[in-house]
């Protein structure tokens, strides 16, 4: 089954993100350095899925496939509701001494950019190389959570290294959602003939760097903020170590390598047996995540 065959559910959530969570700091297997990883991805999310979302919307009135223009409202309504979900575990983590506030303040300045461009110059036949270069970003973009969902899903050790039960739920819950709406941007890219040099150029970026400007992050993070963190130096290197060996990340670099191929389309990833488990796992009649639909 093909993800174009998926539907699309705008799920309305609430996790229980209203009190600071019981338990260790480091709710990421008690580690410092993957629990400041889990906690800027969440930071970044927001304004990341905000950047998703304007990339693809700009170009609705351009869609003219009924099937594929419901997939793309589907998906809007997708990252949008993971935006909001995120703020709340981000006032969360902030709270715990997490500097996601800073890192999602330093993302939204592609949203000012955005905003104040397509304020000026409102015509997608406008600017039409950086509008293209924002939706290969997402294209790529899109292609790395899915990898990332996948390895999530897939692996029980990552079930258990999230301590805080909450955080776990939004993660599988995110996670599921990735992967159902994994080749929405990619579609929308296809259908407005954008060269695939493009998303090619992305995939290359994110393939090579992403991983390290994550840690590079995660590390400024510990610096700046972590006196715990900074009083221990070699076990920063001992937990960078084990977060790159873990299954969170395993075979990244591979899973990237089908899509520089001109030919590559999402749906040739298989995720059938792994979304109707965890579409069971989470929203089945005794599912994880039954009671937390609003």
């Amino acid at each position: 089954m093909g993800n174009a065959a998926v539907d699309l559910t705008v799920r309305r959530m609430k996790f229980g993100f209203d009190a600071r969570p019981t338990g260790d700091k480091y709710f990421a297997d008690g580690s410092i350095v993957f629990s400041h990883t889990v906690a800027l991805l969440s930071a970044i999310f927001p304004p990341g899925e905000d950047i998703f979302v304007r990339s693809v919307r700009r170009y609705l009135d351009e869609i003219t496939d009924p099937e594929l223009r419901k997939r793309v409202l589907g998906f809007i309504g997708q990252e949008k509701t993971h935006g909001l979900q995120h703020r709340e575990l981000n006032e969360q983590l902030a709270a715990m001494g997490y500097p996601t506030a800073w890192f999602e303040y330093l993302l939204q300045s592609t949203e000012r950019m955005e905003k104040f461009l397509d304020k000026q110059y409102p015509s997608p036949d406008r600017l039409v190389r950086l509008r293209h270069f924002f939706l290969g970003f997402t294209v790529a973009a899109e292609h790395f959570t899915a990898v990332w969902a996948e390895n999530i899903l897939n692996s029980p050790e990552i079930q258990t290294m999230m301590y805080d039960p909450e955080i776990r739920n939004l993660l599988n819950w995110h996670a599921l959602e990735e992967l159902e709406h994994k080749s929405v941007a990619f579609d929308v890219y296809r259908a407005l003939g954008v060269p695939e040099s493009t998303r090619i150029r992305w995939m290359r970026f994110d393939s090579n760097l992403g991983i390290p400007i994550l840690l590079a992050f995660a590390w400024l993070s510990i610096i700046a903020t972590d006196a715990d963190g900074r009083r221990q130096p070699w076990r920063i290197l001992r937990e960078t170590v084990q977060m790159l060996r873990n299954p969170m990340w395993k075979g990244f670099y591979s899973a990237m390598r089908p899509f520089k191929d001109p030919g590559f389309h999402p749906d040739q990833i298989d995720n059938t047996e792994l979304l109707e488990t965890w579409h069971r796992e989470l929203f089945g009649d005794d599912g994880q995540l039954a009671g937390h639909l609003k």
